[in-house]
């Protein structure tokens, strides 16, 4: 599962994890305080920004010739790209800080920080335990001529399969990112999977934005998306020669982001080293 529908409301399995953490965070930290101290409300706050701010500001430093020639990506968080250990290290830092400053503080903020941490890192390692290795859905889609398509045949090289629509605003943010994607990673298959369209609207799309996509597929029941947990719109999934998850995206891909998402493939395709004789 990727996503949680909450009502109206689809949101990122991984995002409710670090909020529902947050919000630990903050019910065992007031609890904590009223036994003596001072509640850290604020402070858990304040550092939950400082890390997502330390967690984006490493990805773009990791990344930054993708960000170079276009500077107001830096701020556009909707990538999702962040990097986890520079936003770990700037939350120790303020709490360091804040307990510094405070002595009141650090027993209810130290006791909040742990349980958040605790939880998080517990569900996040089952979420991933989880979903990782998950294999291709076996199931077939059309392409625009009406032939079937069984995903399984994709099997055999790193393979992406970008679940979209041409109504999606993100989906159509993101497109030009995979298309220049499809010739700068020959050995990975990128493949489209439209939800719910007819190959009249699509081929009317990509006319008129000017994409050429190599392997576009119709999905017009939502098969794919209810098979993988994911109800949201554009979901990128990553999957390796044997036709296993590695990693899933969900919303606007950058060339950052995407670039992250594929590197375990550039690390499976690097030739091992050569082995010296004596």
């Amino acid at each position: 599962m990727l996503t949680v529908t909450l009502g109206p409301l689809t949101m990122a399995l991984n995002h409710l994890l670090l909020l529902s953490a947050l919000g630990i965070a903050c019910l065992v930290g007031w609890w904590v305080a009223r036994r003596g101290g001072e509640s850290p409300e604020s402070a858990l706050f304040n550092l939950f920004l400082i890390g997502l701010a330390c967690a984006r500001l490493g990805f773009v430093v990791a990344y930054w010739p993708m960000y170079r020639d276009e500077p107001l990506q830096i701020i556009d968080i909707r990538d999702g790209g962040f990097l986890l250990w520079p936003g770990l290290a700037g939350l120790v830092l303020g709490a360091a800080w804040q307990g510094w400053r405070q002595p009141g503080l650090r027993r209810s903020l130290g006791w909040a920080l742990f349980s958040g941490a605790l939880f998080w890192g517990l569900t996040s390692l089952g979420s991933h335990l989880y979903s990782k290795g998950t294999e291709l859905p076996d199931l077939s889609l059309r392409t625009a001529s009406g032939q079937p398509v069984a995903l399984q045949t994709y099997r055999g090289q790193p393979l992406v399969i970008n679940i979209w629509a041409s109504w999606c605003p993100p989906c159509r943010r993101e497109m030009p990112v995979l298309q220049k994607a499809q010739g700068e990673y020959p050995h990975v298959r990128f493949v489209f999977v439209n939800q719910g369209e007819t190959p009249e609207t699509v081929s009317t799309f990509l006319a008129t934005t000017g994409l050429s996509l190599s392997h576009v597929l119709f999905d017009g029941s939502g098969q794919l998306a209810q098979r993988v947990g994911s109800m949201a719109l554009p979901t990128t999934l990553f999957y390796d020669a044997n036709g296993r998850l590695i990693g899933s995206h969900l919303g606007e891909l950058s060339r950052g982001s995407l670039r992250h998402a594929l590197e375990p493939f550039e690390r499976a395709a690097a030739p091992a080293p050569a082995v010296q004789g004596n």
